[in-house]
């Protein structure tokens, strides 16, 4: 009797003792959960689960809820599936636990099952949209998945480790750099994320070899990266400012993402700066994107005002600071959640989202914008789409190409980084943007007008190219402009096409402020007659001065120090007046042009694109008769033909702005004759 009672006192204090466990666990998990860190918590919910005894129903199925709870937020499908299921087996009271054990199953890629729980749900909930659409999402997703789109899409081992890869963003000039998000081990830290479970984020890049070959994914070197969690990173156009997400670690208060920026100061990106969208404290920012014409900053928060879950807001970027947010509104947004807005560079908003009627998870949309500013959503179905989570995608340049993020088939639901194209006709034009006897001009800007109501201003890369779609059967007119420049005009017929194409322009702008050479101006020997084959460079010198009406220039001819210096005078003076004689012939304004022969008296200056194609010579070398007599007869040669030209420079940028405009001035022909040694 004895040893019963003995045995009866172990399993009671036992079973007192398990309880008193539970009990800590469940105040441990709440402590974590408070504080965003949900794998920490699961595992303290699954283990109050484990040791309530299952008498206890209303504590089984609330502690099963939690846990399924956090197995949710983490991605821990199945484990969250089996949690709910023993959640509404121990009659959870909520019926919140239908819907999201067929949001778990769907996502599974179980939707017979899934459609049953949504029905369950819709008996209690009939108006919930949520519910409705992922019941229609249950429907849609086998059609989807029976009629692939034209989409074609490709693993990427060289860009995958054994973690979390995700969030790929391209950029560079050449779309030649790819920034990710990892957590593979070479990321910051050697603590496990109470989150996840498995290493903060890092910010990592891959680039092209020359061969155009991604390389194998390096770390970040700078300040941007941290012990806390970073990725999602986007830029400004110009590719000098990086925005990305930033989650810090508190044990004592919750876990709220914010967006940081950093400025590119040579080859390294700077210190990271908080970027203070509002005065709310209590609300996340993050999935940072730039519209591609640098206006507006795209992100995702929870803050008040949205239309639930996590909405996609707005706001303008001015040369002053941030200016008011906007909520995106319908129809990107629903009651469930939008995130990882990314565009195209034609102006296509991509954004994810688990609201709208998807295959599972969050599903890849497209919004496109009328001319009215309304947005149409479109679903981009299988196989960009699947039961998982797919989201984050970015593009190469114009391309229907590039890479995205994806969890399909990975059972720990660990992202991974997939590439995508989809054949498409696409017209582009490229341009360059450059200074006449000079490099690239990368403040350059241009003015793209389309007869179908097309109205651009488009920003020149880093080289000085700008690449932009462009629609067949459109005459478009481009104006090259930059500070200190004229214009350049090019107009472009676009015709219809069955295969992509791409037009190529080229903006020489001439300099306001130093002499421009009219290059391959050519005369008869000892003459100042013009020979035929200066009339392009003439003709493209009278378009530019119909490009730039309001200016007037000097045209100068000019000698190599051969010959007496009087007929050198002579002989380029008349051949100066005879090409302003072209011009005028040629529509151009007498009171716009003045004349001078310089002979000899103005030897060239070398500027620096010069040496490349004459190394000998150097920046800033000028070609006087003594430094050039110091020269190999060859290189001689090359020098007196360098000093031998026609150039003109800008007098005024005013004509015919004003009244009185100021009076041309009077070149004589000179008619007297000298004898000296032929100029060509």
């Amino acid at each position: 009797m004895k040893k019963w009672i003995s045995l009866f006192g172990v399993v009671f204090v036992t079973l007192w003792l398990a309880g008193c466990s539970a009990e800590s666990n469940v105040k441990k998990g709440d402590k974590f959960y408070a504080i965003g860190e949900y794998f920490e918590a699961a595992a303290e919910y699954r283990k109050a689960y484990m040791r309530t005894k299952p008498k206890e129903r209303a504590k089984r199925g609330e502690r099963a809820y939690k846990a399924a709870d956090c197995y949710r937020r983490i991605n821990y499908t199945s484990r969250a599936i089996g949690s709910y299921q023993n959640a509404a087996r121990y009659n959870y009271p909520d019926s919140i636990v239908y819907f999201y054990l067929a949001e778990m199953q769907r996502k599974n890629g179980d939707y017979k099952k899934a459609l049953q729980n949504y029905e369950i749900y819709l008996q209690y909930k009939p108006d919930d949209v949520l519910a409705r659409h992922g019941l229609q999402g249950c429907t849609m997703a086998p059609i989807w998945k029976q009629k692939p789109t034209l989409y074609s899409i490709k693993k990427e081992p060289l860009l995958n480790a054994r973690r979390s890869d995700y969030c790929p963003m391209l950029t560079g000039d050449d779309m030649d750099m790819l920034y990710l998000t990892s957590t593979r081990p070479q990321a910051t830290g050697n603590e496990l994320s109470g989150i996840t479970g498995i290493k903060s984020g890092d910010i990592f890049i891959s680039r092209k070899d020359d061969k155009g070959k991604w390389q194998s994914p390096e770390q970040v070197e700078s300040e941007i990266n941290s012990e806390y969690d970073e990725g999602a990173c986007a830029f400004s156009p110009d590719g000098k400012t990086m925005y990305f997400t930033r989650c810090t670690h508190d044990p004592e208060y919750p876990r709220y993402a914010q967006i940081y920026t950093s400025d590119r100061t040579d080859a390294s990106w700077g210190a990271p700066k908080l970027l203070e969208i509002t005065k709310d404290t209590l609300s996340s920012f993050a999935h940072p994107t730039v519209s591609p014409d640098g206006r507006w900053l795209y992100f995702v928060s929870d803050m008040p005002g949205g239309l639930g879950g996590l909405d996609i807001w707005r706001i303008e970027i001015g040369e002053h600071g941030l200016g008011g947010v906007d909520n995106l509104g319908e129809p990107i947004n629903t009651p469930g959640n939008e995130m990882f807005p990314s565009f195209r560079p034609n102006g296509d908003l991509y954004f994810s989202s688990d609201g709208h009627v998807g295959m599972g998870g969050l599903d890849l949309f497209k919004a496109e914008q009328d001319s009215t500013g309304t947005w149409t959503v479109e679903n981009l179905k299988y196989p960009m789409n699947s039961q998982g989570d797919d989201f984050a995608m970015t593009f190469d340049g114009l391309h229907n190409r590039g890479f995205f993020s994806t969890n399909r088939g990975d059972a720990r639901g660990w992202d991974h980084i997939m590439s995508f194209e989809c054949p498409e006709v696409l017209l582009t034009v490229k341009g360059w943007v450059y200074e006449k006897d000079g490099y690239e001009l990368p403040e350059g800007l241009v003015y793209m007008v389309g007869n179908d109501g097309t109205n651009l201003k488009l920003s020149v890369k880093g080289d000085g190219s700008f690449t932009q779609e462009i629609q067949p059967n459109v005459d478009y007119v481009f104006l090259g402009t930059c500070k200190g420049f004229l214009n350049h005009k090019e107009q472009l017929r676009v015709d219809t096409s069955s295969v992509s194409k791409e037009y190529v322009l080229q903006f020489e702008l001439a300099s306001i402020t130093a002499p421009v050479l009219v290059d391959n101006v050519f005369y008869a020997f000892d003459s100042a007659e013009l020979t035929d084959s200066s009339t392009l460079a003439l003709d493209s010198l009278v378009t530019l001065m119909e490009d730039n009406p309001n200016i007037t220039i000097e045209l100068s001819s000019h000698c190599d120090y051969r010959g007496r210096d009087e007929y050198n005078i002579r002989l380029s003076q008349r051949r100066a007046e005879s090409v302003v004689k072209y011009l005028i012939a040629h529509g151009v304004a007498t009171d716009r042009l003045t004349p001078i022969g310089y002979g000899e008296t103005r030897p060239k200056v070398i500027r620096k694109r010069l040496t490349e194609r004459y190394p000998f010579l150097h920046e800033n070398d000028t070609l006087t008769e003594a430094f050039i007599k110091k020269l190999p007869e060859e290189q001689q040669e090359i020098c007196n033909a360098l000093n031998r030209r026609t150039e003109f420079r800008v007098l005024r940028t005013t004509y015919g702005l004003f009244d009185t405009p100021d009076a041309p001035k009077n070149n004589t022909e000179a008619k007297e004759q000298d004898s000296a040694t032929p100029q060509e």
